[in-house]
């Protein structure tokens, strides 16, 4: 029998039109002969859908249309562990089951997909899944966390101060100080957002305000970054687990700003409503940069996927400076497009990159089918009735 694949998508998140394009990528390219897979699209009102109409992103034009042709789904545990997809309207005398569920492809970029909580749901029903961890989700998703352990293992980034919402209410005098002790200019961004919401590139102390208004508006923390003028943006894909990592070929990303935004990432190179996603971005592949810092690149990337225990396929973010300095700017766990085209130029196409997902995910489940997580024992039984853990 097929191994059944739910592709979870959407969720509730800046970046969901991303994860439609991103999922509806990775679901054309699952290998029919060894896997079925099932989308399962969650709405921004945190509905959850199934059906085949999920699978044409034309119909995602019309919502109201879509979910009256999709049905709205759970997920439930059955006796010996089964997991099965099950209507969520259903009649009385009806299980309303659609298909049982082995393993789950998570799509969700950015909040409640990227950042550890559903792969924590999915820990609970017992579903292996693909990609990071809880607690890689987690660290990979919040970049103060991240910088922590990437500045406490020697990993090279920029200068940076956080702070929380709260905070600016309350000591504004207090967070602009930081900014000027980094230096002008300066790059401010919500801590745990992707696909460049949120951003600004601040020149000035009058900018940052407004600048600050807008990433408190997504976040409630805050990173203020040193900006780096001149920079090369280069990144690079890594996939494997704590045991074997590999890294991809190196890109340059041209952006039409210092910064790359949201509309150079998404809305350049194709039509509103195409599946090219994260391929359509202005990109040199590979990147035009010297042997010597293309190696520091992928050695960095991979020391970084190994030091937040990622796994799957992630897309490490590099900054580069004209002294040729270079920097980690972020990990992202469940990339735009899965990075697939980054891995085309080494002969791995995509069909052959989710094949190696999926049994990267089946093989954590077989290792984790190995360690104790409980105690056969009933501790209220060793306690006279009455007298709780102090008992005598």
């Amino acid at each position: 029998m097929k191994t059944k694949v739910a592709v979870i998508f959407g969720g509730v998140s800046v970046e969901h039109e991303v994860s439609v394009i991103s999922a509806l990528q990775a679901f054309n390219a699952i290998d029919r002969s060894k896997y079925d897979p099932v989308p399962i699209y969650i709405s921004k009102t945190k509905e959850w859908y199934t059906g085949d109409v999920l699978t044409d992103i034309e119909n995602y034009k019309d919502l109201d249309q879509l979910f009256k042709q999709a049905d709205k789904v759970v997920l439930e545990q059955e006796s010996k562990g089964t997991i099965v997809l099950k209507k969520k309207d259903r009649s009385l005398f009806s299980k309303g089951v659609i298909t049982t569920i082995d393993i789950v492809f998570p799509v969700i970029h950015g909040t409640n997909g990227e950042d550890g909580s559903l792969q924590g749901y999915l820990e609970l029903l017992g579903l292996p899944y693909v990609g990071c961890d809880v607690a890689s989700s987690a660290a990979g998703m919040d970049k103060v966390m991240m910088k922590q352990i990437l500045r406490d293992s020697g990993v090279p980034i920029v200068d940076y101060e956080w702070f929380y919402s709260s905070q600016w209410h309350e000591q504004q005098d207090e967070i602009k100080q930081l900014a000027e002790k980094i230096g002008y200019p300066v790059i401010v961004k919500p801590a745990n957002l992707g696909s460049s919401v949120g951003i600004s590139k601040v020149d000035n102390a009058e900018e940052l305000e407004e600048a600050i208004e807008l990433a408190i508006s997504y976040s409630f923390k805050v990173i203020i970054e040193k900006m780096i003028t001149d920079l090369t943006e280069v990144n690079c894909s890594v996939i494997g687990d704590y045991e074997n990592v590999e890294s991809s070929v190196c890109e340059q990303v041209l952006s039409t700003d210092e910064i790359l935004s949201y509309a150079d990432k998404y809305q350049s190179g194709g039509k509103t409503g195409d599946t090219k996603g994260m391929e359509s971005v202005n990109r040199i592949i590979p990147a035009e940069i010297s042997e010597e810092a293309t190696a520091k690149v992928k050695e960095l990337a991979e020391k970084t996927f190994r030091l937040l225990n990622a796994s799957g396929v992630s897309r490490i973010d590099f900054l580069l400076n004209p002294d040729g300095e270079v920097f980690v700017n972020e990990i992202n766990t469940i990339p735009g497009s899965l990075s697939f085209y980054l891995w085309e130029p080494s002969g791995k196409d995509f069909e052959q990159l989710t094949d190696q997902l999926i049994q990267l995910a089946l093989k954590r489940e077989r290792e984790r089918q190995s360690i104790q997580f409980s105690i056969d024992t009933n501790l209220f039984s060793l306690h006279s009735k009455g007298q709780g853990t102090k008992g005598k």
